[in-house]
């Protein structure tokens, strides 16, 4: 039986026998949420979900590049690298988790199938955003500690804070499939079923907290970089000149990073915590579409833009390819 998304009555609910889906469209005339439902397909193919399932194609695409590139590439094992590695990991899996909602949405009718994928797309997003704030900490203490910075402790400091990220992206993963849902309350459902209200205020909290101390220790690493390019040009008699382009540049990434990253995911967050199942599902849609896009420019800004990572590419895509121009290994440190 193929499935749709369809609008339903916020007051119906959905017989015991029925398969759920995860997402419902809107029709002029009724408020909905985004939930589950088993209409049969005899309309167009939401294009909302269209658009997701395209995003998590080319998410999956550019991640599983910088995923192979860094795991056939025995130079780039230092810490950056295996936190740019996770993060690449975690968007890959998010861009195969949108893909696959909109399979099984589609042609496979299953509560459980549901449920899983809910919450393996809840778990790849909050490792991606996890591994977004432990690439800003390994940034902070690679300034802070510069001198330190490559021993050994740094490589067991980043295991634990891989360890801690994906066993805690995990967990929230789980929570929608070991009962925190609302198939049997559908009066404690949010704007995106099945997760509960609660459990989504949850997870746009935590977002948020993330976002507050990301944006701290960006501004610290702003401080530092400023001070750093201030000694270096009283240092070589350019104050003028060099002071003023490099922390124009060092401020200016961060501004990138920073606004890449607030501007994809905080009308979504926001939503989640203001939003009722009842107001129509293109609001939910229209905040959900531009989060899955951080994860489409992350390996932009965190992969591709490295020397080392292009010309590993490089050398991939051709094989004889011999570059007479000398690459430098850039430390985190070089925002």
């Amino acid at each position: 039986m193929n499935e749709s998304l369809v609008v339903n009555d916020s007051s119906a609910t959905p017989s015991p026998g029925e398969a759920l889906s995860w997402m419902e469209a809107e029709f002029p005339d009724q408020n909905s949420s985004l939930e589950f439902s088993t209409a049969p397909l005899d309309f167009t193919i939401n294009p909302w979900d269209i658009m997701l399932c395209m995003s998590g194609t080319v998410i999956a695409c550019e991640n599983a590049i910088v995923v192979a590139i860094i795991f056939y590439t025995p130079t780039l094992r230092t810490p950056m690298f295996v936190l740019i590695g996770s993060l690449a990991t975690a968007d890959l899996l998010a861009g195969m988790g949108l893909i696959l909602n909109f399979v099984f949405q589609y042609v496979i009718s299953s509560e459980t199938i549901s449920l899983i994928t809910v919450g393996f797309l809840v778990a790849s997003f909050t490792a991606s955003i996890s591994s977004l704030l432990a690439i800003t900490v390994d940034r902070y203490f690679s300034l802070y500690n510069a001198l330190t910075y490559f021993s050994e402790k740094t490589l067991q400091y980043v295991h634990l804070m891989l360890l801690g990220t994906w066993g805690v992206s995990l967990f929230l993963g789980l929570l929608p499939v070991l009962g925190w849902n609302c198939l049997d309350e559908p009066s404690s459902c949010s704007i995106v079923r099945p997760l509960t209200r609660s459990n989504l205020t949850l997870l746009a909290t935590s977002f948020f907290a993330i976002f507050i101390l990301m944006l701290t220790l960006y501004f610290k690493i702003c401080k530092i970089v400023c001070h750093h390019a201030h000694q270096i040009a009283l240092q070589q008699h350019f104050f003028a000149t060099s002071h003023y382009v490099a922390t124009k540049k060092g401020v200016s990434t961060l501004a990138i990073i920073l606004g890449t990253f607030g501007a994809s995911w905080l009308p979504f967050a926001i939503y989640c915590l203001v939003g009722e199942k009842e107001y129509p599902s293109v609001y939910t849609y229209a905040t959900l579409l531009p989060a899955t896009y951080n994860s489409m420019i992350n390996p932009i800004i965190y992969a591709y833009r490295n020397a080392e990572i292009q010309r590993s590419l490089y050398m991939l895509l051709c094989g004889c390819f011999q570059s007479n121009k000398a690459y430098r290994s850039r430390s985190p440190s070089e925002v």
